[in-house]
């Protein structure tokens, strides 16, 4: 959960992102997952394959020429990395792309599947292209600015955030997946393609609750501040009637200063007394030191709920990133539900 804590924050959230947004996410991705290697499980079956390859997942992402190109690029950087980890000369690694099987071994598996099922070439021009990814650049540019005010301590916690990835523990990510119980396991290339979706899964839901959340913010003069979705109002309503709740509670309860019934005062005690040094036992209820220890306390308490809801207030809330997966798998025009190969469970795929 501190990993995808960690995450949130290197990819645009608060700092302290909320626990409550941590536990969505991570279900939201672990849900799409599984129902991805479900698919990828049944394309396989039709190959009559015995394990899940980046073959399946690929098919499963043909429709969508984005995200392919994307993927296609990052198992082209994972053969680069391959290249400079065994120690291949400067000289090789400017060699065409796919040129030895042995060393580019990921983009010859993506080049001869594509090779098979693409007839009018859009696919297999994916490899080759080179053009600027909006969204990848998009997200720079909003890392850039989320570094601009930082310290060199919250810098460093920045970047170690924006080192970390699904793939770092492979064993951990195939038993959060369950890959053990399936009849068709994915194999090693399958399972760094599922750790790259888990990351964009993650990042395409920062990307849309905070989309979400600035379109929530009200705006001084903007005529159309009162079309606030439904369904956001409703989250939102429940989550501020839960906080009310529980502020009316604390009001309510008998063990709360506000509630404390006003002090009797207590007779002085007999035999002189002098002003400055007054005796612990004639201090009743309503003393002096009592009463400002208690606005004292009182006044810590509202301080501390005030820094924890502004701390809240820059983070992403729950609401917005059910909000965002609402907006993302709404259906528009009588055609929609056949536009997509995807949409089997409800929920449309994030990351392909």
């Amino acid at each position: 959960m501190d990993n995808v804590k960690k995450l949130l924050f290197s990819l645009g959230d608060a700092r302290r992102p909320l626990h409550e947004s941590a536990v969505l996410v991570e279900d939201i991705v672990h849900t799409q997952l599984i129902n991805l290697l479900q698919q990828a499980s049944e394309v396989s079956q039709m190959r009559g394959a015995r394990v899940i390859s980046a073959e399946d997942l690929i098919f499963l992402m043909r429709k969508d020429k984005k995200k392919l190109r994307r993927l296609l690029k990052y198992m082209f950087f994972r053969d680069y990395k391959s290249k400079v980890v065994k120690g291949i000369e400067e000289d090789d690694l400017l060699e065409d792309r796919v040129s030895s099987s042995s060393t580019n071994k990921r983009q010859k598996i993506a080049q001869d599947f594509l090779i098979s099922i693409d007839q009018t070439g859009e696919l297999l021009g994916l490899l080759e292209d080179d053009e600027i990814d909006d969204v990848k650049l998009e997200r720079m540019e909003r890392a850039e600015r989320q570094a601009r005010m930082m310290d060199s301590a919250q810098y460093a916690e920045f970047c170690e955030s924006r080192q970390l990835s699904f793939s770092k523990k492979a064993s951990k990510f195939r038993d959060w997946l369950d890959c053990s119980s399936m009849e068709i396991k994915p194999n090693a290339v399958a399972m760094e393609i599922l750790a790259y979706l888990a990351y964009e899964t993650v990042a395409q839901l920062v990307d849309l609750a905070l989309l979400v959340k600035q379109d929530m913010t009200p705006k001084a003069g903007d005529p159309f501040s009162h079309a606030i979705s439904a369904t956001f109002i409703q989250y939102h309503s429940s989550a501020e009637m839960h906080v009310l709740g529980q502020a009316t509670s604390l009001k309510t309860s008998p063990d709360s200063p506000e509630s404390t019934p006003p002090p009797t005062p207590t007779p002085p005690a007999a035999g002189p007394q002098h002003l400055g040094k007054a005796p612990s036992g004639s201090m009743g209820n309503g003393s002096i030191g009592q009463d400002s220890s208690k606005a004292k306390q009182r006044k810590r308490k509202k301080s501390s709920a005030a820094c924890g809801a502004e701390a809240q207030s820059d983070a992403i809330q729950p609401s917005h990133i059910r909000e965002a997966i609402r907006r993302y798998g709404h259906k528009i025009g009588p055609l929609s539900p056949y536009t997509s190969a995807y949409r089997r469970n409800g929920m449309t795929f994030l990351a392909c």
